[in-house]
């Protein structure tokens, strides 16, 4: 990526300015501008992973870049967290909503301020700037929002089918470690123990919460925009990547959002495409000042004349569980959905490949799913911390039904979102089905292209979940993420059917006997023939930045994933680690120390066996002062409810001598709801 420090517009930043709420609290701020008084619109991102050292690298390699070329580029922590006031009891509140609005209506008070404010943010930040415009305030003229959903039951960290994501136990406990953690008394002064304390009393596991909402209820339906996408009036651009967990929203939001909007998908995982992994990164930054340009300047940038939605097609690569560049190209359609698009339909009978001592033809079979399968599955959503993605899915194929073409003849192109009709029994009252669909090679390596869950449960609806009727016939749709991908000459397509999916999905209460009757049962592919258009399509800059701010590094980092068995004990592990080591930021002189080990563990075919655990560490240290916090978070589960324990230690330096100054314990025993 291409450091960039002279800029148009010359800039100055102010490090800490207090934004007021209307009921006292001040909200903390750091802001870029130029030094020039004259009026410019403001970009705000708007979120809590605290601005003086959490995002700070992020911040400056970005902000100041936009801020550059004459914006006022405004970065918020959100209510109790970095160095705001308060306390953070969850995620997109309605106060966090109204404090957003209130601090626009700040910003376009502002003298340096024309008036005009845009919303920027990857996942939190993409969120509420979302959420935010559906309450329609006046001064919100657009928003650019990355790695976000439109729907926080169907496609956010907690929920996929309606099956209960691992996802949902590490992010609860990235936020019960963040709300642990002080302000820094450089910018708060001596408060700074108050508030921490006021931080440590008030903290506790958000997975409580979120396991009491087990269905699409009310507590879900607040802040999805997609339960009134009219409600949103401003232009919204959208981004994400097939690594991210967030893809689908943007085909959605495609499709009914009723405001001029662009759809962008790219290879990526979590991340801000300029820094896009796995690549190509792209000039993101002059993209977003083009649309920047074109809604808060009234500049012509030509953005709005391109293609609604523009995505990188990939292509065959052997499997891998970490990835440097998709190979691929760009592809666009004018308008989402595409009457250029063919939905083609394969047949399950068509593509069963006879198992020994099967006939051919069988229109029925049957697989009850190992504990364990799902291991090699990576995570929901890939963070680039480490080899997060889907490994060879032969290593997960043996416990579950196989469907496979013959030879593909010619290139088979995709894009869009692909599905299972399934006619199907279960031999329980709770199950879940996981589909997966591979790009098997020549030499049978199979690389997963995208998957789907199904909490059986949920057939009628995720708000109405019902027990199963053992041995009944369910027609079911099972819809797998959105993809665009080219299948090669020569290679195989391969559906995989299961009836675990762990730790990726929670693992039903007991193993299931699933039956499909493959002659009522079929996949949907979108087809997508190439098109010369394609190659006509304008290029994207290469990725540029501002200067980050100076680091040293102090300890190494060190990310892995670990699969151990236990062949006495029959057991399974999966260790994440994701150790950051620690490091120091030069210019506020701050030492950052962060580790975090999630472990996910099973014994034999025991359904009440699966336990996932999660343990963090931070750390900062400045001159003789130095806080650390520890906190655990461990799920486990029975066959009617789930058993949640969690706990935190908060230490301070004291005279050269580390004592604990807090600790805290909660146990919780929560129902089940078909789960």
């Amino acid at each position: 990526m291409r450091i960039v420090d002279d800029f148009p517009v010359a800039t100055m930043e102010e490090a800490n300015v207090w934004i007021p709420m209307s009921d006292g609290i001040r909200l903390a701020a750091r802001i870029w501008r130029p030094k020039d008084e004259a009026p410019v619109p403001a970009i705000l991102e708007y979120i809590p992973y605290r601005k003086r050292f959490g995002t700070s690298t992020r911040d400056e390699m970005m902000h100041p870049y936009i801020a550059g070329h004459g914006y006022a580029c405004v970065r918020v922590d959100i209510r109790g967290s970095g160095e705001s006031e308060g306390v953070l009891e969850d995620e997109y509140l309605q106060q966090e909503l109204d404090d957003g609005l209130e601090i626009l209506q700040w910003l376009a008070a502002q003298p340096w301020c024309s008036g005009d404010v845009g919303m920027v943010g990857i996942s939190w930040g993409g969120f509420n700037g979302l959420q935010i415009a559906a309450l329609q305030p006046p001064e919100l003229k657009a928003v650019l929002a990355v790695c976000a959903s439109d729907d926080r039951y169907a496609d956010d960290v907690h929920h996929m089918g309606g099956c209960l994501l691992g996802d949902n136990i590490s992010w609860a406990s990235v936020m019960f470690a963040y709300n642990s953690i002080p302000p820094d008394p450089e910018l708060v002064g001596d408060k700074w123990r108050d508030m921490w304390f006021e931080r440590l009393n008030a903290n506790g596991p958000w997975l409580e919460t979120w396991l009491r909402h087990q269905s699409r209820d009310d507590y879900w339906r607040h802040a999805s925009i997609s339960e009134d996408y009219s409600a949103v009036k401003c232009p919204v651009y959208a981004v994400s990547g097939w690594a991210d967990g967030y893809s689908n929203a943007v085909f959605r939001m495609m499709e009914n959002l009723q405001v001029p909007r662009k759809g962008l998908i790219g290879p990526w995982s979590h991340k801000y495409p300029h820094a896009g992994v796995p690549g190509p990164a792209i000039g993101f930054l002059q993209e977003s000042l083009r649309w920047w340009d074109y809604w808060l300047k009234g500049q012509d940038t030509g953005i709005m004349d391109e293609p609604q939605l523009r995505v990188w097609i990939q292509e065959s690569i052997p499997p891998a569980a970490a990835y440097k560049e998709r190979p691929g190209r760009w592809i666009a359609e004018d308008q989402w959905p595409s009457e250029k698009i063919e939905p083609r339909v394969y047949p399950l009978d068509d593509l069963r490949l006879a198992e020994p001592g099967e006939e051919a033809g069988s229109f029925r079979h049957s697989v009850q799913s190992p504990l364990t399968l799902g291991l090699f599955a990576g995570k929901w959503c890939s963070y680039s911390a480490g080899p997060d993605l889907a490994y060879d899915q032969r290593e997960e194929d043996g416990g579950a039904l196989v469907f496979q073409s013959k030879e593909l003849e010619s290139a088979c192109e995709i894009m869009g979102t692909p599905a299972v009709e399934l006619e199907v029994s279960v031999d329980r009252p709770v199950a879940m089905i996981a589909v997966r669909l591979s790009d098997v090679a020549p030499d049978d390596k199979a690389t997963r292209v995208t998957f789907g869950l199904l909490n059986l449960n949920h057939h009628r609806g995720s708000d109405r979940p019902e027990p199963l009727e053992p041995g009944r016939r369910y027609r079911v749709r099972v819809q797998m993420n959105g993809i665009a991908h080219s299948f090669a000459a020569g290679h195989r397509l391969r559906l995989s059917i299961s009836t675990s999916y762990w730790p990726l999905a929670w693992t039903p209460p007991e193993p299931v006997r699933l039956q499909v009757f493959s002659a009522n049962s079929s996949l949907e592919l979108p087809q997508r023939a190439p098109r010369d258009s394609d190659r006509n399509l304008p290029p994207f800059e290469e990725p540029e930045c501002s200067p980050p701010p100076p680091a040293t590094r102090l300890t190494e980092e060190h990310h892995n994933w670990l699969v151990h068995r236990d062949l006495a004990r029959s057991s399974s592990t999966l260790e994440v680690i994701s150790d950051s080591g620690s490091y120091r930021l030069e210019p506020i002189n701050l030492n950052i120390l962060t580790k975090v080990v999630e472990t996910y563990s099973t014994v034999g075919d025991d359904f009440e066996s699966p336990r996932a655990e999660v343990v963090t560490e931070r750390g900062l240290a400045r001159d003789g002062w130095a806080i650390r916090t520890v906190t655990r978070t461990v799920l486990t589960s029975s066959s009617d409810a789930f058993h949640l324990h969690a706990n935190i230690d908060a230490y301070e330096q004291s005279e050269h001598m580390e004592k604990r100054v807090f600790c805290n314990a909660w146990t919780f025993r929560i129902p089940r709801n078909f789960v």
